[in-house]
C-alpha cells in the first residue's frame, strides 16, 4: 500500500516560483526501466514511512517559511487518502502542486474539481504507440488521454514533461508526442542522466542525449505547443 515514504523539507526548484517542500509518496503503478526512485516504487522497508500527523506538524512550524507542497512519488494518487491529506495541507494556507504519471484520471478530476490542486506536472512517458513498452506494464492509454483532456481544459497552472532516453525516444517519438498534445501551454524535456539506482539495470552508466539533440527536441515540440522548456 502506498505511504508516505520521504520529506525533503526545502525546495527552490519543484515547484517555482515558490519556496516548497516535497512529500514523496511509495508505489507506483508503472515500472519504468530508467526510473530514478527505485526504492520509493519498490515500496523498499529501508525507506521508514513518515505519518500525516508528522507533515502536518512539520507544515505548522514552517508556515513563515514554505510557500507550498509538491506531492511526488512513485504515484501519488495510489495514496488511500489523497484528498484528504491535500485537503488538509489546503487549510493550512499552502499551494499544492502534484506529480503524476496520469494514470487515475477520476481521482485527478476529483481534485481538480474540490479546487484542491493548484499545479499539476503530468509525466508523458513516450508516443502513444511505444507507451506500455516504455512503461513495462500495459497501460490502458484512455486513461491518459482522459488525464490529459481534464488537466489541458482545467483553469489551474500545468505542465506536461517527458524525461527523454537514448535508447527509448528518437525525433519520430517526440514529434507524435507534439501532435498528441498539440495546443498544450506548456512541455518540459527532461533530459535522462546518468544513476546507478534505476530500475532496470540496462539503463545503468548510460549517457542522455547531448544538448544539440535536446535543442532539436525543443524545436520539434514548439510546433505543436506555446512553451517548451529544456531541463539539462
Amino acid at each position: 500500500m502506498a505511504m508516505i515514504k520521504g520529506l525533503q523539507k526545502t525546495s527552490l526548484v519543484d515547484f517555482p516560483p515558490y519556496i516548497s517542500c516535497t512529500v514523496f509518496i511509495s508505489c507506483c503503478n508503472f515500472r519504468c526501466g530508467f526510473c530514478h526512485n527505485k526504492d520509493l516504487v519498490d515500496d523498499s522497508p529501508e525507506l521508514k514511512e513518515i505519518k500525516e500527523s508528522e507533515i502536518l506538524e512539520f507544515l505548522d512550524l514552517r508556515k513563515k517559511i514554505l510557500d507550498g507542497v509538491c506531492i511526488t512519488g512513485g504515484e501519488p494518487t495510489l495514496y488511500p487518502d489523497i484528498k484528504g491529506v491535500i485537503s488538509k495541507i489546503k487549510e493550512k494556507g499552502f499551494k499544492v502542486k502534484l506529480d503524476t504519471n496520469g494514470s487515475n484520471p477520476l481521482i485527478l478530476k476529483e481534485l481538480i474539481d474540490s479546487r484542491l490542486i493548484d499545479y499539476i506536472a503530468m509525466d508523458i512517458k513516450n508516443s502513444m504507440q511505444r507507451y506500455s513498452e516504455t512503461c513495462c506494464v500495459s497501460v490502458d492509454i484512455d486513461k491518459i488521454k482522459d488525464s490529459i483532456d481534464l488537466i489541458k481544459n482545467s483553469d489551474i497552472g500545468y505542465e506536461f514533461r517527458s524525461t527523454l532516453v537514448p535508447r527509448l525516444h528518437s525525433k519520430e517519438d517526440v514529434d507524435k508526442i507534439g501532435s498528441w498534445l498539440k495546443g498544450s501551454k506548456r512541455f518540459v524535456i527532461q533530459n535522462f542522466r546518468a544513476n546507478n539506482n534505476v530500475i532496470d539495470d540496462k539503463y545503468k552508466g548510460i549517457n542522455g542525449f547531448s544538448r544539440e539533440n535536446l535543442m532539436k527536441f525543443k524545436e520539434i515540440l514548439m510546433k505543436y505547443i506555446d512553451e517548451v522548456e529544456v531541463r539539462e
